[in-house]
Formats: structure tokens, sequence, C-alpha cells
């Protein structure tokens, strides 16, 4: 069984971690089960509001301290009691504090490596733009804890004045991040930026929704909006498609070569002969009927960080006339700089080169 993916999102209180996840649940399939655990205290009427959600499927606190710190120990048996309860698709932890989650993410890539049951998926600071004062540890430990940030969420940054903003931009830079950061809608992030692909989102989302996102939300956002991230859609083809597989030592050099100030997220689906590695070394297991022949695999690089979830031929999801379907997110003028290394260093190809093999890269925003 595929592991759990988890989502941190972390931040001090009222910066409107609370909001990023209302607004994430409308995005999300109906049927696809989202569970929350939190350390908030108090907050009962936002706990009932996510508990009543059709999209939340259950909510478990851990209360009176730090999830941190002092909670950290209650962590696992937290995970487990939702994952047998609910069976969740998915976790988020939302934590007020620091904002400096590396003891928290630590705890679950180690829970993660015992039981084989959890996977860190990203780590996402919300900061409140308004009100929020910087960084007031920036010591060399702290920069360390902040290397654990993969996205920084810009947050109620509508009513202030760009210098501001700008400030709020410079007292990041004290820490020395490469680290990715978007502005919010109103408390709104695309929920591809936000989350990875996952077996059961792949599952449960048409195929070229999930792998062409901006396709489903063109006309969803306010027209003054300036779009905080670019995407290129990519597709690689040939004739007898389903008979041959990407070139992985190519696509590995790709995911290697990523820097994560400027790819925010890949997500694909690709088909390979043998089974592909993870950024930690691991490979994917191959399902017993795809022995001795090309298997599918959901592709998740989020941050630099990258996992292969090997899809049974009865998932449901299918795309004969390609063997690679990927979605790249990036920074704000990246995309075509992407696009173009792409293409002259032959990034996606097959494993073995043929007539009629067609890569066609789409900027779709």
């Amino acid at each position: 069984m595929s592991p759990i993916p988890i989502t941190i999102v972390t931040g001090f209180l009222g910066s409107g971690k609370t909001t990023l996840i209302l607004n994430l649940i409308p995005q999300l399939p109906k049927d696809y089960k989202l569970a929350l655990l939190k350390n908030e205290f108090g907050d009962l009427a936002i706990d009932s509001q996510l508990a009543s959600s059709s999209a939340i499927s259950g909510v478990q606190e851990l209360l009176n301290g730090c999830i941190c710190c002092n909670l950290v120990g209650q962590l696992g048996d937290a995970l487990d009691t939702l994952r047998h309860d609910v069976e969740p698709d998915r976790i988020i932890i939302e934590t007020s504090g620091s904002a400096f989650p590396a003891t928290l993410a630590m705890e679950v890539n180690r829970l993660g490596r015992e039981s084989s049951h959890y996977a860190l998926d990203g780590v996402i600071v919300v900061i409140d733009v308004e009100n929020w004062q910087g960084y007031e540890d920036t010591s060399y430990t702290a920069k360390l804890q902040a290397k654990y940030t993969d996205l920084i969420v810009f947050n109620k940054w509508e009513h202030v004045s760009e210098r501001r903003y700008e400030d709020c931009l410079d007292r990041v830079g004290d820490l020395e991040l490469q680290v990715a950061n978007v502005k919010s809608d109103k408390g709104r992030v695309d929920v591809a930026v936000l989350l990875g692909l996952d077996s059961a989102m792949a599952k449960k989302m048409d195929l070229k929704h999930v792998l062409d996102p901006a396709d489903g939300h063109k006309h969803e956002h306010n027209a003054d909006h300036q779009s905080e991230v670019e995407v290129l859609s990519v597709s690689l083809s040939a004739r007898k498609c389903d008979e041959r597989g990407v070139d992985l030592e190519a696509l590995a050099e790709f995911l290697f070569s990523a820097p994560k100030d400027e790819v925010y997220r890949i997500k694909a689906i690709i088909s390979a002969s043998r089974p592909p590695a993870a950024s930690d070394g691991s490979r994917a297991d191959m399902f017993p009927e795809a022995t001795g022949k090309i298997a599918r695999y959901i592709l998740n690089w989020a941050f630099g960080r990258w996992t292969f979830i090997p899809l049974r031929s009865s998932s449901g999801i299918s795309d004969h006339q390609s063997a690679l379907r990927m979605t790249i997110i990036c920074a704000r003028y990246e995309a075509e700089k992407w696009k173009k290394r792409i293409l002259l260093d032959r990034l996606l190809k097959f494993e073995d080169a043929g007539e009629g093999d067609d890569l066609h890269i789409e900027r779709l925003s």
C-alpha cells in the first residue's frame, strides 16, 4: 500500500493557515479523504467547520503544548489514529509556533522510514505580511532549521503597500534561503502548488485536469490578480508508445538539476521498463502483472525531493498515447528557460530513440 502523503502547514497564530486549508478543500475531488492534525489552542468554531466539510474526513488535536517540541513524541500515535479510523488519502498537520518546522519534519521522516505508512510531501510556512515583524532568530541554527521550509505563502498582502511586502521579502532573505514563495489570492493558493500528486488524487481526478492544472481554473480568479506561477505541460509520445519506456537516467538528471526556488513542483505519469529510483535512492515497486513489461508510475517531485508510485493496470488511469505526461510548475519568469533547457539538453526522451518520437512542451500560464 502506498504511504500516506503528509503536508505540514505552519506559521504564527492568525497568519491564515486555516483559511489556506479551507480554500484548498473545494479544489479536491469530492471523494478525496483529507484528514487534519492540529495543535491549536481552542479554535472550536474552525474545527467544527472543518470537520463538517465533506472533504475533511477526520480532525485530530494535540493540545497544551507545541507539536514541534514536547508533543512530538505523540505524533506517531495521532497519525496512527487517523490512519486506522479515517483511512485518509492525505494528512495535513497544522501547527502554530516558531515557523521553524525542522523537528516536526524530521519526526515525520523517521516515522515514514520505520513504518512505511507516511511520506512527507511538503512543508509550507504561512506569513501574515500585514503584521509579521521578521524572524527573531537569524543565527546559524535558525538557518539550518529554516532549510526544512519548502514553500512560503505570503498572506494578507493585499492591504499593505508594496514597500511593506518588500520588507517581508528582505526579512526572509536574512536567513539566506533558496525557497519557493508565492502570494496567496485572499488566502487561496492553487492545489497544484500546495500539494503533490498522489495515487488517490490521480485516480479520483480527470487525468487531463491532474496534469494540466491551468486548464481547469483559467477563469476562476480575479483578472487583476497576477499569476504567481508559470505552468508547462509536457508530453512524450510515439508509435507503439505502450511498448517503450522513458530514459530514466536523463529523467533523473533533470530532476536533480531543478533548483527548488525556480521549479516548485513536477508531477507526471511515466512509462518505464524498470523501477525508477526516488531521490533517496530507493526504487519503486513493480506490480506482478507488469513484470517483464512496461509499467506506469506516478512521479511526484516537490522542492528537490521526489518519489515514484507504481500504478496498477486496474487503477482506471490510462493514456496509451504518451509514455510521459508531465506538469512543471515554475516560479514567475522561469518557464521559458526550462522549456528551452529540456529541449536543448534532451532531458526527457525514450530510452531507445526512434523515428516519430515527439516531445511537445506547451506553456499553459
